[in-house]
């Protein structure tokens, strides 16, 4: 049965049913007893007295008689009756079971009648005196059968109609929350689901499912928001490269193959980046596992840091840190912040890595405008470029800072922009595996390439060597991820700021443009 308003009703019924059953078979042995036994108990006393008067020889004729015991005989052993009450003149024996010497009071049932016999002495010839009544007809015609039976039965008919209409009534915002549902569409998900008064569990179910369908709807817009914009932004480098190229064929004389390619080249790398970028975006929203690995996060800082040009980078290490985690996705983190505070960089940009109640901090300082309080959540939305940005640097997919924020999630910690007394100030905080303090700051300067950067001030121990190693194995690691990112071409250009994979006017990827830039 699939109505849980039938099958709770069924279920309560028949448990019902079993419980009554045993009540009002009790209560109809108790009543039983009591009346039998009352019955029994005012014949014994009637027959133990008339026992007592045919003793001694002194026993009127007809024997006197009241109700409810009325009827008394004396019968010989013959089974002749010798003397009876007035109701009992002309009556056969009540009985003809006589009781044994050894059991001289014996209780019996005949037919409608409840007697008790007693035999007068132990001697052979004795007389039995029988006292007997009518049994009620409350028992002998199960008139208390019908009574509980029928009380029975109206109980459970009452005790199933109750939990029709509570169960029914319990289900009802069930039922409306099914029926609104049913009228939610993914084209329309403005549609709530009515919430019942109280804090029960349903209430709580229609709250939950509002607070879904809110959630649901944000996400189905801001998919529709994404394909809208990356269909835009797609749509402008292939609109540029349609133009070179029919240009080309219409004007062949007029047009030089080679700016020709090369523009088509640049319009094909930055369709190459954008698609690029998508595709970090929905691996990180589809939550694919990374390789993970435990990480000096310090030297990682510092050695990504020596990779960018021109603007002077100040790296400041307070605790060696060590965090677990994918090297790959993090130098991306750590380089889009760094391309991106160089961007917008007035004279410096500083650098400082520590360690904050159990987290790893690394904190992106530049000396630039800065980003308006209303902008610091806006910029990492996917494809949002601000208009400083846009005057810098036209050509970002503006999705940097947006991938960058999905890979903090992805290794459990935040990004952040915080108050800075001049400039943006970008915080990333991590999980921290391993914590130490380095006794003084590291502070290493950078000014661009060829500045090679020297891993963070190692403890001093017995381990230093085993340290030393880790150290360089890591630097190591870190030159290989870029070279294997980096392609032939000119690095991005400098003086553009925008929050997304930068692509240069040649079409080529720097490893800094494999970071992103932040502002549009």
């Amino acid at each position: 049965m699939r109505s849980i308003q039938a099958r709770y009703t069924i279920i309560t019924t028949m448990l019902l049913l079993v419980i009554l059953a045993l009540v009002g078979t009790s209560i109809d042995m108790a009543i039983r007893y009591r009346i039998q036994d009352d019955g029994f108990g005012n014949a014994e006393r009637v027959a133990s007295q008339w026992s007592a008067l045919v003793r001694i020889g002194n026993i009127p004729d007809p024997i006197p008689a009241t109700a409810p015991v009325d009827l008394v005989q004396l019968v010989n052993s013959h089974g002749v009756v010798v003397n009876s009450s007035r109701q009992a003149i002309g009556m056969a024996p009540i009985s003809t079971s006589r009781p044994p010497a050894d059991d001289r009071f014996q209780q019996l049932t005949e037919g409608s009648v409840m007697v008790m016999a007693i035999r007068v002495s132990p001697a052979a010839d004795s007389p039995v005196v029988y006292a007997g009544l009518e049994e009620p007809a409350i028992l002998h015609e199960h008139h208390l059968e019908y009574f509980i039976a029928a009380g029975v039965l109206i109980l459970l008919a009452l005790a199933a109609w109750m939990t029709w209409c509570v169960v029914g009534r319990t289900l009802r915002p069930v039922a409306a929350i099914r029926a609104r549902m049913s009228e939610i569409t993914v084209s329309d998900l403005s549609l709530r689901v009515p919430i019942p008064p109280g804090e029960d569990e349903i209430a709580l179910l229609a709250r939950t499912a509002n607070q879904t369908l809110t959630r649901l709807e944000e996400a189905v817009e801001q998919q529709r928001r994404f394909a809208s914009t990356a269909s835009h932004e797609l749509r402008t480098p292939i609109a540029g490269l349609r133009v070179q190229l029919e240009e080309a064929l219409l004007y062949p004389d007029d047009v030089d193959p080679r700016d020709t390619i090369r523009g088509a080249l640049t319009a094909s790398g930055r369709l190459e980046a954008i698609v690029n970028d998508l595709l970090q975006l929905a691996r990180l929203r589809a939550a694919d596992p990374a390789p993970q690995e435990l990480i000096d996060l310090g030297a990682l800082v510092t050695e990504e840091a020596a990779q960018g040009t021109g603007m002077p980078v100040r790296v400041q290490v307070s605790a060696r840190v060590h965090v677990r985690g994918s090297r790959i996705q993090l130098i991306r983190v750590v380089g889009n912040l760094l391309s991106n505070a160089r961007r917008h960089a007035d004279s410096r940009v500083e650098v400082s890595v520590g360690f904050e109640d159990g987290k790893a901090v690394v904190a992106v300082v530049d000396d630039g405008a800065g980003i308006a309080p209303a902008d610091r959540e806006r910029v990492f939305e996917r494809f949002t470029r601000l208009d400083d940005g846009r005057l810098r640097d036209s050509g970002g997919s503006g999705l940097g800072l947006a991938i960058s924020r999905d890979i903090a999630h992805a290794h459990q910690g935040t990004l952040l922009i915080e108050d800075s007394p001049r400039g943006a100030r970008f915080v990333l905080r991590l999980p921290a595996e391993d914590a130490r303090p380095l006794g003084t700051d590291t502070e290493v300067q950078l000014a661009g390439p060829g500045k090679a950067a020297p891993p963070s001030r190692r403890a001093a121990g017995k381990d230093s060597a085993v340290k030393d190693s880790a150290v360089k194995e890591s630097a190591g690691k870190d030159s290989a991820v870029r070279e294997a990112t980096r392609e032939e071409g000119p690095r991005e250009r400098e003086g553009t700021r925008e929050e997304g994979t930068p692509q240069e006017a040649s079409g080529t990827k720097s490893p800094a443009g494999w970071a992103g830039h932040r502002r549009r």
